[in-house]
């Protein structure tokens, strides 16, 4: 529904700024075709029925927002159907400052946060207040049999528009619950490795290190990209500095697949390459795959330690000053994101190309809009009305002297070299990887 978020959210002094900073061409596409009816699906559904909380915000008189935080048991914000939301209000202090907002301006904002899976969701509607004595039916939908407070009345939410926010900044925070559960686990886990007994068992210390490489690392953040993309930080094990790596870089990492056994798989590095502080890979969720993606979805958290081979480069930038043309499909943006910030910090010339199935599939797609203002451009396959990938105008337009670097779907990767031998540009000029 990100379309119709723009249509209400990117107002004239909204759309002067994005031009003033480089982000207006990639937003305008967003707000292309006709006006979407806001319609939860089944992940926007299974994400707010799981909330204990949620922010809300309504603007009153003088024109003043005022943000509001609602708590409770989980489900506490109920969808009624899949444009409908509502909650139960309960007493508080009684200054009736969000209902009083209402009662003028039935506009509000929404707010939910998932913090340990570091997702957000934004979303923007029409409410009306109703009360049990008008609407008692309505408003037993919205009670909670585990929750005996009394209802002073109900909030009901016509839903205009809604869109997942960049899960960037989002520091994971845990409930006593949630703790509890991960200490429980790492507790059995420990006891399968025949661990010490002992009364208090340090989560991140409960299980031994995956793999038997010569650099220790632990997981020291995750973040969520897409709803199937993770970002997974990595810092050296004894929180000092990593080994250098260029751009193109990738790391052998060690996943127990769900049937126990121990694999490797290959990850590019998708960090500023002149960070020694941290690497940065980002893993899709392959619901068909062989299994490592799910795996380390499933298994990975912070405080996951890892014993890894050295980073090495199969990929690698050229170290000159020769322009040069990145092409990233899908995930296949991770290396091609670091050579665009190696080639800026040096003061190379390039140009970015960017496609993926839709603007929501797309990892760092929002980050890359700031950081790149000039010569970064997006391509969707699957939405009607957006740009498609054009690769023999972006080879035929590129200097004579560029190198094209390509990395993604195999079929995406023999487009540009059947391409490139149409053009007459040579093996020298091109370097890919397959993400397959």
């Amino acid at each position: 529904m990100a379309g119709a978020f723009a249509q209400i959210a990117f107002t004239p002094h909204v759309k002067a700024q994005q031009t003033r900073l480089g982000s207006r061409e990639a937003y305008r596409r967003w707000e292309a075709g006709e006006l979407e009816v806001a319609v939860l699906g089944a992940d926007e559904i299974c994400f707010i029925e799981e909330r204990d909380s949620f922010y809300q915000g309504t603007v009153g008189e003088t024109g003043w927002p005022y943000v509001q935080h609602r708590g409770g048991p989980v489900g506490l914000l109920k969808v009624l159907d899949a444009r409908t939301l509502g909650y139960a209000d309960f007493s508080g202090n009684r200054q009736y400052v969000s209902v009083g907002n209402l009662a003028g301006n039935d506009r509000v904002c929404l707010f939910l946060i998932d913090y340990p899976r570091q997702r957000r969701l934004k979303i923007l509607g029409r409410a009306r207040v109703i009360e049990e004595a008008s609407e008692p039916k309505l408003i037993a939908r919205l009670e909670d049999p585990h929750y005996r407070a009394r209802v002073e009345r109900g909030i009901v939410i016509r839903i205009e528009a809604f869109d997942w926010n960049c899960p960037q900044y989002i520091t994971p925070r845990f409930t006593e619950d949630e703790v509890a559960r991960r200490v429980a686990e790492a507790v059995r886990a420990g006891a399968h490795t025949q661990a010490p007994a002992r009364e208090f068992v340090d989560a991140a210390d409960a299980v031994a290190p995956l793999g038997s490489g010569e650099l220790s690392l632990v997981v020291s953040g995750v973040q969520l990209l897409t709803p199937r993309i993770r970002a997974y930080e990595l810092r050296s094990a004894d929180w000092g500095d990593l080994p250098a790596v260029n751009a193109g870089a990738h790391l052998e990492l060690p996943v127990r697949l769900a049937n126990g056994t121990l694999a490797t798989r290959q990850y590019s590095l998708a960090n500023h390459p002149e960070r020694r502080d941290r690497y940065e890979i980002a893993v899709l969720r392959e619901e068909d795959g062989r299994g490592g993606s799910a795996a380390i979805h499933a298994n990975w958290h912070i405080g996951t330690r890892l014993n890894v081979p050295l980073p090495r480069n199969h990929f690698p930038l050229h170290g000159d000053h020769r322009p040069a043309v990145l092409i990233a499909g899908g995930i296949g943006i991770t290396p091609i994101k670091a050579m665009a910030q190696a080639l800026k910090a040096r003061s190379t010339a390039f140009e970015l190309h960017y496609t993926g199935r839709t603007p929501l599939e797309m990892a760092y797609r929002d980050r890359l809009v700031i950081e790149f203002p000039a010569g970064y451009r997006t391509y969707c396959s699957r939405l009607p009305g957006h740009s498609r990938l054009d690769i023999a105008s972006v080879l035929c337009a590129a200097p004579a002297d560029s190198v094209c670097y390509v990395c993604g779907p195999s079929g995406l990767i023999k487009s540009v070299l059947a391409t490139a031998r149409d053009l007459n540009i040579g093996p020298e000029r091109l370097q890919y990887e397959s993400f397959a």
